[in-house]
């Protein structure tokens, strides 16, 4: 799998998940990719700072969130010390709202099996075992190798205040 950062024509900057660079391109030639806020299909990536030096362990894992890059830090203030600050439109609140619930949702309604999600993951879709609604952890190498073999899997939403 493989995030982008991205932004709509009206300057709107939000972050997605494709299966790799060419779902990417496919879903966008298809107007498929549109932006959360206003629902532009104008999008385009942007510049994004690579993840250096952590592991998986070290980053607690993937849970697969859809949004878990770092925010951006706010550029060092001048002379006096400042602390950033920023108002979220209605819109992204609304959003982040709905975010919040579908995760609650999925979370409630499966059984995390942490970091087995591969393993399980695997058995259920070769009918080893039943299946059921289950979330855990994969790295994106394993989350990219599952996608290849067919298996349904998407990230879990992540929102700002869930990074603290």
């Amino acid at each position: 799998m493989i995030k982008y950062a991205l932004a709509c024509d009206n300057g709107h900057q939000f972050e997605s998940w494709f299966a790799n660079s060419a779902a990417y391109d496919k879903q966008v030639k298809r107007k498929l990719v549109t932006c959360p806020v206003c629902d532009s299909a104008k999008v385009e990536k942007t510049i994004m700072a690579p993840r250096l030096g952590a592991s998986a362990k070290k980053r607690g894992g993937m849970t697969m969130p859809i949004h878990d890059a770092p925010m951006p830090e706010a550029p060092a203030p001048a002379a006096a010390e400042t602390n950033a600050v920023a108002m979220v439109s209605p819109q992204e609140r609304e959003f982040r709202a709905k975010l919040k619930e579908l995760r609650d949702h999925l979370v409630k309604n499966s059984e995390n099996v942490g970091n087995k999600f591969p393993d399980v993951a695997r058995k259920m879709h070769y009918g080893e075992v039943e299946h059921r609604s289950i979330y855990g952890e994969a790295s994106p190498k394993e989350a990219k190798e599952m996608l290849d073999e067919g298996i349904e899997l998407h990230p879990l939403p992540v929102l700002p205040e869930d990074r603290n």
